[in-house]
C-alpha cells in the first residue's frame, strides 16, 4: 500500500512539473507566434492586393458574406475574415477574404484572396498548407497560384487536359484532392464576394 501511494505521489509530481513547464513554454512562445502570424497575414494581403495602402477589418459584412457562401453550396469552407483594401486616399479598391478549406489531402488549407470591386480576382496567397511534398504542396507555387490571378469569372473549374478558358485551371499532377480543395475554396470566396460591394 505504501509503495502504491509513493508511486502515485511521484506520478503526480511529474505531471505537475510537466504541466508547469508546458505553461511556461507556452507563455514564452505565444507572443512570437502571434507576431509571426500577423507578419504572414500582412505579407499575404500585399501579395493579393499590391496597390493597396491599408487593409481595414470588415466585421459588419462577415455574417452576410458567409451566408452567401453557404447558400451557393459551399458548406464546409469557412470565411474567417474580410479586409477592405484601400488606396492612399482612402478609396476602396476591393476586398481581401481569408478562408479555410478542410478538404485538402492533409487537412485544412488556409489562404487569402484579393478581389477588386469589379469582381476581378487579383490572386491567392496560401497561409498554411500540409499537403504531400512534390504533389499537393505544389499548390503553393507561383505556377499554380498564378492561374487564378487577374481573372474575372463566376466560378472556376479544373481540367487535366489543358485549360482553354479563363475559368479553367490546370489540375496539379497527382493531386486531384488538393486541386479540388483549392478550386472549391476560391469559388467559395467568389460566392462570399457576391454579397459585398460599394464603398466602405
Amino acid at each position: 500500500m505504501k509503495k502504491i501511494l509513493k508511486d502515485a505521489f511521484a506520478l503526480l509530481m511529474i505531471t505537475l512539473v510537466a504541466g508547469i513547464l508546458l505553461g511556461f513554454v507556452y507563455s514564452i512562445t505565444k507572443e512570437p507566434i502571434a507576431q509571426q502570424e500577423q507578419l504572414t497575414k500582412e505579407r499575404s494581403c500585399q501579395e493579393v492586393f499590391a496597390d493597396a495602402a491599408t487593409f481595414e477589418n470588415d466585421t459588419d459584412d462577415l455574417e452576410a458574406a458567409a451566408a452567401a457562401m453557404k447558400a451557393a453550396g459551399y458548406e464546409v469552407q469557412t470565411l474567417s475574415e474580410i479586409l477592405v483594401a484601400k488606396d492612399d486616399s482612402g478609396s476602396t479598391l476591393g476586398y481581401v477574404l481569408s478562408l479555410v478549406d478542410p478538404e485538402g489531402y492533409g487537412g485544412d488549407i488556409s489562404f487569402m484572396m484579393g478581389i477588386r470591386l469589379d469582381g476581378t480576382l487579383n490572386g491567392i496567397s496560401i497561409l498554411s498548407i500540409g499537403e504531400t511534398a512534390g504533389l499537393g504542396m505544389n499548390a503553393d507555387t507561383d505556377a499554380f497560384k498564378s492561374q487564378f490571378a487577374n481573372k474575372k469569372v463566376e466560378k472556376f473549374t479544373f481540367t487535366k487536359t489543358g485549360s482553354t478558358s479563363d475559368s479553367e485551371i490546370d489540375a496539379l499532377s497527382g493531386a486531384t484532392i488538393t486541386t479540388t480543395a483549392m478550386t472549391n475554396g476560391v469559388n467559395a470566396g467568389l460566392a462570399a464576394f457576391s454579397s459585398l460591394g460599394g464603398e466602405k
